[in-house]
Parts: structure tokens; sequence; C-alpha cells
């Protein structure tokens, strides 16, 4: 009975950990988080596997209950909800589909997990992937890369597993000695800003111009990334005033807007330049509860009246002679907007975001990390922009 008490509690203990390191916002210790699937396979009841999913899940998104505090600007316990709400979510589907048969069953159902995890519906809150780390350890491996990394994570279900994470850590080593930072692509520029709650809620004529100085500060030619909501709503009036602005630069802006209607609104990058302006894209996936709520029609209420989810719309944009495959905030914790992207063969990756609301916390940092490795995989320079 003790013996059983210390397994099971080493068990949570190394999964907490797993999650935990695997996800501090350290693209190098993403390959931490392949343990989980060693852990899960050891359990010998359902139980078990249900409390080293939640130990693993919770670990790795522990900052979301302060993250939800600071937006609402209230106490934790609705960040703690989430927070539970969410993991019951990854639970769920690793609860359903443990088995304690060994070998290829056991395999081939934690395979189905990952599957499960990876795209809508359950996708939608498939933070934390272990397959994230593939560009960590299959850096410039592209799809096939992919599909080592898939067929690694199974061999570690099963008996073979001291071969396949002996392998791992190899790749693991050889990556980390490899290690240099990204190249940007030539006449791209991720500008960073410090602006707080004020960026996109702030969005007068003042505003406007002051981002306009930011992107001015930049060399003629260059197009210059800023961050999601930037632009606060987007009018004419705030498109005229930044074609003014732009004139004779030669400096093209992607930032980050919002485009409402009387159903809802769309978040939205912003393409602008002197002689134009377009909207590029319209986020695929917004965050769940505090802008995506479609939970609102099934209450009696607009359906439409939050954030509008594209799910697999506009996987890349052109912007001059380049596709450009973006993420706005949270579709860089999750498997599948970056992985369609991929599909069409971008020239180089766009991540922004407004974290301020990320205080105190690691989010940022694991966003930044989640598409360095995404980038590396895939050999794809990449454009970052965040407001803190």
């Amino acid at each position: 009975m003790h013996r059983d008490f210390f397994r099971t509690g080493l068990l949570f203990t190394l999964s907490a950990g797993a999650g935990w390191i695997g996800w501090s916002g350290h693209a190098l210790l993403l390959p931490v988080a392949c343990a989980f699937p060693v852990l899960w396979s050891l359990a010998r009841t359902r139980l078990q596997a249900a409390g080293i999913s939640a130990a693993y899940f919770l670990a790795a998104s522990r900052g979301l209950p302060g993250g939800v505090a600071n937006f609402y600007g209230q106490d934790i316990w609705p960040g703690l909800l989430l927070w539970f709400a969410a993991s019951s979510v990854y639970v769920t589907v690793h609860l359903v589909l443990w088995t304690n048969r060994e070998g290829w069953q056991k395999s081939s159902r934690y395979v189905a997990a990952c599957l499960v995890m990876a795209v809508p519906p359950f996708g939608i809150l498939g933070w934390a992937h272990p397959i994230t780390a593939a560009g960590v350890l299959f850096p410039r491996w592209g799809w096939c890369g992919l599909i080592v990394m898939a067929a690694g994570l199974a061999v570690m279900t099963t008996r073979y597993r001291p071969a396949a994470a002996m392998a791992m850590i190899g790749f693991w080593l050889w990556s980390a000695a490899q290690w240099t930072p990204l190249n940007l692509p030539a006449s791209w520029m991720g500008v960073g800003l410090k602006m707080g709650a004020s960026l996109g809620r702030e969005a007068g004529i003042n505003r406007q111009k002051e981002l306009i100085d930011v992107a001015l500060a930049q060399p003629p030619g260059t197009t210059v990334v800023l961050p999601e909501s930037a632009l606060g709503f987007w009018t004419p009036t705030a498109a005229r005033v930044w074609h003014e602005g732009l004139a004779g630069t030669g400096i093209t802006v992607v930032a980050g807007a919002a485009l409402i209607d009387g159903r809802g609104y769309d978040n939205v990058l912003v393409m602008i330049s002197a002689e134009q302006t377009e909207i590029l894209y319209r986020e695929r996936m917004p965050v769940p509860g505090s802008m995506w709520q479609p939970w609102r029609a099934w209450i009696g209420g607009d359906d439409e009246s939050g954030a509008r989810a594209h799910f697999f719309a506009n996987p890349v944009v052109e912007v001059g002679t380049s596709k450009v495959a973006p993420l706005i905030c949270y579709e860089q914790l999750l498997v599948w907007p970056v992985l369609q992207s991929a599909f069409h063969r971008p020239d180089l990756i766009i991540a922004v975001g407004n974290g301020w609301w990320t205080a105190g916390t690691s989010i940022i940092d694991i966003q930044r990390a989640s598409s360095e490795a995404w980038a590396r995989l895939f050999d794809l320079p990449l454009v970052i922009s965040f407001n803190v």
C-alpha cells in the first residue's frame, strides 16, 4: 500500500515537473515535456492516468489564473475556475483513451490523444502539446521532423521507451550545440511596445500619430510589424491618418486592430501603406471566454456578439512578394493553426500579441518559445511583436 502510494505521488510530481519545466518559456526546454507520455503510460489505473494528465497540464498552464485576474481586474477565483475548466478537457481525453494494455495498443491510444488535442474541437484548448518540441529536436526537418516526433512520442509509451529517450536526448544535445538566434527576414522589423493596457483602448488621433512615429523610426522600405490590437477599432479616420503619415516613406505597416460591426467583431491584422490599406488577416482562434463566446447562442443571446473564429480561413496572406503565416496571441499556443499555415509553404511567420495582462506570468515567454520552435521546424524566419 505504502509503495503504491509513493509510486503514484512520484508519477504526479514528475508529471508536474515536466509541465512546469517544459513550458517555462525557454525553447530549449520544450523537450522536457516529452516525459509526459512516459509517465502517462506508466499509470496502472484510469484514475492515475487522470491525475498524471492533470498534474502536467495544470503545471504547464500555471500562468492562466494570474493572467485572467490581471485581464479582468478581479481576484484570482475566476482565473482558477477557468484554469480547472480548461484542464478538464485535457484530462478527459487522456483518461478516456488510456488503456492498461501494453505495446501498440497503448501507443496508438496516445497518438489518438495527441491528434484529438491538436485539432478542433478539443484542440481549441490544446495548449502544452508535447509535439511542439519537434522544432527543437528536429530543426529544419519540416513535416518529416513532425512525423518522427510523433513516432518518438508513441514509442515513449512502450517498453522500448529507454531507446526512444536516449535517441531524443541525443538529438536534443546536438540541437542545443548548434543553437543560434533565428534570422530576421530582410526589410522586416517586429517592434515591441510597452504601452500596457492602454494599447488598443486609447485609439485617438494622438495615439495613432504616436504609433506612426514608431513606424517611421525604421529605415525606408521596411515592413514594420506592430502588436495585436495596436490600432484599436479600425475606422476610415484612422486609415486616413496613417495614409498621410506614411506618405513618401516607402514603409509598410502590419498591425493588429479590431474590425467591428453590429453582430460582433474580428480580431485582425491590417496592412497599411501610403497607397492602400487592406484587412490582411482575420484571427482563426480568438481566446475562448474573454473573446470567443459561442455559448451565447445556446443561452438565447447573440452568438456573434464576441470575437468571431475563422477556424480554417486565411492560413497564409501576401505582403508584397512574401507569403506570410500570421499567428495572433492565443494561436501561438495551439497546434493546428501553424500546421495549417505550414501546409501552404509560407516564406515567414509573424507572431503578434498584446500581452499586458500577462504581467507576472510566463505566458508571453511560452508564446515566444512555441513560435520559435515551429519556425525552426519548418526553417522559417520569425517576426515577433508584443505589447507588454
